[in-house]
């Protein structure tokens, strides 16, 4: 896919400081002098050749609830059906598979701790399966923005 100015100023200007509004691709689109519905067809295109990986906010989770790092030793031979059945229980996201005893890690999030712990052992239970559960102990901010040299690139 060959990027144009207008695809290069829109990953430039947007990889931080996506307005919070009602329309922020309204607001964007001004910005960029195009319309509302170019800006978001050009993400959709920008995602679907792999420009970019996800258009979203990222947020400081610790405001918006509670959530935890846990993974699960699923045996080998059952290890897609235990990760559709962690996939399937309510405010799961991240799950991944890795190469440890505890072979599928994933996030669970909820509205506060007592939600968080009850959806934790009610998963748990129904696996039956050890979970290690890991709770944030200190939080880091890594910036994924990143400066790009345009004229560097083919």
């Amino acid at each position: 896919m060959q990027l144009d100015a207008t695809d290069r100023q829109l990953i430039d200007l947007y990889q931080r400081d996506l307005p919070v509004c009602d329309r922020p691709f309204l607001e964007v689109s001004r910005q960029l002098g195009i319309t509302e519905e170019e800006v978001i067809g050009r993400l959709q295109l920008l995602q679907d050749h792999q420009v970019v990986s996800r258009v979203g906010p990222v947020f400081e989770h610790s405001r918006a609830g509670a959530s935890l790092l846990a993974a699960v030793a699923a045996p080998e031979q059952q290890l897609d059906l235990v990760a559709a059945r962690i996939n399937r229980a309510p405010g799961v996201n991240h799950n991944y598979a890795r190469e440890h005893t505890y072979n599928l890690w994933f996030v669970m999030t909820a509205p506060d701790e007592t939600v968080l712990e009850e959806r934790l052992d009610e998963l748990e239970q129904q696996l039956r399966l050890p979970m290690l559960r890991l709770p944030m102990v200190q939080g880091y901010h890594i910036d994924l923005g990143f400066e790009i040299d345009w004229e560097a690139l083919p």
